[in-house]
């Protein structure tokens, strides 16, 4: 049910932002942001719930806790790069837009490395 408030949230903000753009296009996009902003809050109070769950989760799977931080990591970082891309789209800046998203995907490869890694490490036990 949450779920489908936020989403209402959502709606009613673009139809009221929807109203504004042909007269005061600034006022418009401050809309848009500021609802942008309170859906990221409540997005980042469901975060910290499943943090909990996952450091729960932890002391089951032992060794791979640390492979379990890097998904959350990596998790976090196309989040904040899809949402700071979205406000930069909107905004009308879709070059900045495009470089934020190529900064999210560079850190995601690199934050994906020690897996990688490990994998390769892997391998050669094998061979």
């Amino acid at each position: 049910m949450e779920l489908v408030k936020i989403g209402l949230f959502g709606i009613v903000g673009v139809l009221i932002a929807l109203q504004f753009k042909q007269q005061k296009a600034e006022v418009s996009m401050y809309i848009g942001l500021a609802v942008a902003l309170v859906m990221f809050h409540y997005v980042l109070s469901w975060l910290f719930v499943a943090l909990e769950q996952f450091e729960a989760f932890q002391t089951y799977i032992g060794q791979g806790a640390s492979y379990l931080k890097i998904l959350l990591k990596v998790v976090g970082i196309t989040y904040i790069c899809e949402f700071s891309s979205g406000i930069c789209k909107d905004a009308g800046y879709q070059s900045v837009a495009t470089q934020v998203e190529l900064l999210g995907k560079l850190s995601v490869l690199f934050s994906g490395l020690p897996i990688l890694f490990a994998m390769v490490k892997q391998m050669e036990g094998f061979w």
